[in-house]
């Protein structure tokens, strides 16, 4: 049974069409509903369903953004748009972002039925494909290229003329393309283990982390020593755009479709194809350390962060703590948090949850208000002013989200005290 949020402004058709469908006889299980994209936001951080239905025109967040923003923190979850404006060119904005479907309004209940089963069938693709894939077809040129480059420190060094022989032998064998890239590379390692901790890993996982893989990054994969290593090519600002997502969608495509744990070691990037072999050691080493730590700890970064840190306690203690600095700031998001502490948005999402029993989103709300309350009552600010002091760009959210938490509007609140 695949779980579903459905977020749409207007309530009415929201509730016709949770109502009207038999949503269970399709494969589907309706875990939430939202009524604008903010709220939908926080409802796939706290359910993180398979698919997320929602119109594309919503209040405070758009679809476009709530696409985008829900890709970074749960990239696993697909999203289908329904919409009142045959506007195709503004849908593609957002084909990058997991969008499984596209459907106009008005829709009757037969009709999204029809469309949710199509989903339901595209999903189960996406789940078979990556539960039974083969080993990828990577030509064995590649693979006799890497393994001696990640495994042997004879190739690790700062000589020109070697590592002028290493790209052309990469080009050789068909790894890379133009000689005159700005590549960085990194070096992932995937070890998938069920709950007692047993290695499960087979070389049938290599086409399935490659499945997602190829969505967002050149690379290469193979299977070696119960592990499927990948080697990635990218600028470095394709790997601060898409690096963590793709560990995300790893990780929790693992945990869903697999029912097992996904330990994942990613190394820093490196400038130089002769100093892979280093990469392949750092990815190693967070792999052994959440071995043996019984974590899954994802980057190097994270590693020295947990190094530091040792508690995640004091992870989510950071976090707090830049929500209190830092909630008048508009952009402060789970993703500029996780970022600047230095763990994975997911780690640090799974983290709060665990520790407060409430999401991100719920934290920087509530201090939000909380704030806003005391201005409210102790200041003569307008209510505009009060709204942006918080780190609210929109008058009308700021007023939703006082009365979610409060049960009052603004002004009501000043007129009761």
């Amino acid at each position: 049974m695949y779980t579903v949020v459905v977020a749409d402004d207007e309530e009415e058709l929201r509730k016709a069409l949770i109502r009207k469908v038999d949503w269970e006889s399709i494969g589907f299980s309706v875990v939430g509903e939202a009524e604008n994209g903010a709220e939908a936001l926080e409802l796939v951080e706290k359910y993180e369903p398979d698919l997320l239905l929602t119109d594309i025109r919503m209040p405070f967040v758009s679809g476009i953004e709530l696409a985008r923003q829900v890709r970074e923190v749960r990239p696993a979850t697909q999203i289908a748009f329904l919409s009142g404006y045959d506007d195709f060119t503004y849908a593609q904005q957002a084909i990058q972002y997991n969008i499984i479907s596209y459907m106009l309004k008005p829709i009757s209940a037969a009709e999204l039925t029809e469309e949710l089963e199509k989903i339901r069938k595209k999903i189960d693709e996406k789940f078979q494909k990556f539960a039974s894939s083969g080993e990828n077809s990577e030509t064995k040129e590649i693979k006799e290229f890497l393994m001696p480059l990640l495994l042997d420190g004879f190739y690790s060094g700062q000589d020109e003329e070697k590592e002028q022989k290493l790209l052309e032998e990469a080009i050789a064998c068909g790894l890379i393309k133009n000689p005159d890239n700005n590549f960085q590379y990194t070096v992932m390692i995937v070890s998938i283990v069920d709950e007692n901790g047993n290695n499960q890993t087979t070389r049938a996982n290599v086409n399935a982390v490659d499945s997602i893989l190829k969505k967002y990054i050149k690379h290469a994969s193979f299977y070696m020593d119960g592990r499927v290593v990948s080697f990635l090519m990218a600028s470095p600002a394709g790997f601060d755009k898409y690096l963590h997502i793709i560990v995300e969608e790893i990780a929790q495509s693992v945990k869903r479709i697999m029912g097992c744990s996904g330990r994942i070691g990613v190394s820093l990037p490196v400038e130089r194809l002769s100093n892979s072999h280093e990469a392949y050691i750092e990815a190693m080493n967070v792999i052994r350390y959440s071995k043996s730590n019984g974590i899954s700890v994802h980057f190097m970064a994270d590693l020295i962060s947990e190094q530091r840190k040792r508690n995640s306690t004091l992870l989510c203690d950071k976090a707090r703590e830049i929500i209190e600095k830092k909630y008048m700031n508009q952009d402060l998001s789970l993703v500029s948090v996780s970022s600047e502490i230095a763990v994975s948005p997911n780690y640090l999402s799974a983290l709060i949850k665990k520790e407060t029993g409430s999401t991100f989103i719920d934290l920087l709300s509530q201090k939000r208000i909380e704030v806003a309350k005391d201005l409210l009552l102790y200041s003569d600010m307008k209510v505009k002013e009060i709204s942006e002091k918080c780190g609210y760009n929109d008058q009308h959210y700021f007023s939703y989200c006082f009365k979610k938490y409060t049960g009052m509007s603004p002004n009501a609140c000043r007129r009761k005290q």
